[in-house]
């Protein structure tokens, strides 16, 4: 028996592997690729039972239960994929430049910034803008847009200025606003955290913004993203270090291959609606 593949058939399956590949490395960590994970692995090995001892009414039900399972996926992780839609819509219609300011703040800085809060044992809610905008956020605070420094942030959270209760947004480097509203979650395991630690969770629910928070009763550090929150020990040399990574991961120092992709749909939107306006 002689197989014939044709270019379009190497493209279908080019296709699928990079769908297949993108779909697992954003879900990775998150509570829906591990659920995405656990289900195909039990679901292959239940299919793999049933050929290979020819269950044919055991192989009917699964695929019965996959397609309702599928269905029924869309209600279970509402938050994770609507967080994907947004993303998606953000990556090609955002109009935000992707150049970052010369006076921003750069990560090392900003993580001192983080610790001299640490240290004063002063409470804060820091949330850095990545692919998906903040602006919506951003209407319940009071826009700042202005350069980072100690001076400025450690007199926003201090008590009882006005501004001090709320969340502050970081776009590219600089303060975009403060005193701004987060979603807060509403998971168990933080019914015992602080509504600062809750409100971080919550925005790192919607959006892929990563999130700092100080605690002002032990003034230790913690950091969420992607829903969940890593609570660090102790203000030590690794902890630094750690708080340093994400920092960088929240303002990386060059453009990823996502905002490379944004740009050029942008540009390309850009000298459409620019056709659009002279032949009107």
């Amino acid at each position: 028996m002689t197989f014939h593949v044709s270019v379009a058939d190497v493209a279908q399956i080019a296709i699928l592997y990079l769908v297949f590949y993108a779909v697992l490395k954003a879900a990775r960590g998150s509570r829906f690729g591990q659920a995405l994970m656990g289900g195909a692995l039990l679901f292959g090995v239940l299919i793999a039972f049933t050929y290979l001892f020819q269950f044919d009414v055991l192989a009917r039900m699964l695929y019965w239960m996959l397609s309702y399972l599928a269905i029924s996926s869309v209600v279970i992780f509402q938050p994770e994929i609507r967080r994907a839609l947004v993303a998606l819509g953000s990556l090609l219609f955002s109009d935000k430049a992707h150049a970052f300011d010369a006076n921003r703040v750069t990560p090392e800085r900003m993580t001192d910034v983080l610790f001299e809060l640490s240290k004063r044992r002063t409470g804060a809610l820091v949330a850095f803008e990545r692919g998906i905008s903040l602006r919506g956020y951003e209407t319940s605070g009071v826009e700042l847009d202005a350069l980072v420094s100690t001076a400025l942030v450690v007199s926003v959270f201090t008590e009882p200025l006005p501004l001090h209760d709320g969340g502050m947004v970081i776009r590219r480097g600089r303060i975009a606003s403060a005193h701004c509203v987060f979603p807060v979650s509403h998971k168990v395991e933080l019914s015992v955290s602080g509504m600062r630690h809750r409100a971080a969770v919550g925005l790192s629910e919607e959006t892929d913004a990563v999130v700092a928070v100080v605690s002002e009763e032990t003034g230790r550090i913690s950091i969420a993203h992607n829903g969940r929150l890593v609570r660090f020990p102790d203000l030590g040399p690794a902890t630094q270090s750690a708080v340093l990574r994400w920092v960088r991961k929240a303002m990386p120092a060059k453009r990823t291959a996502s905002e490379e992709i944004a740009e050029w749909f942008q540009s390309r939107l850009r000298k459409l609606r620019a056709k659009k306006e002279q032949s009107a």
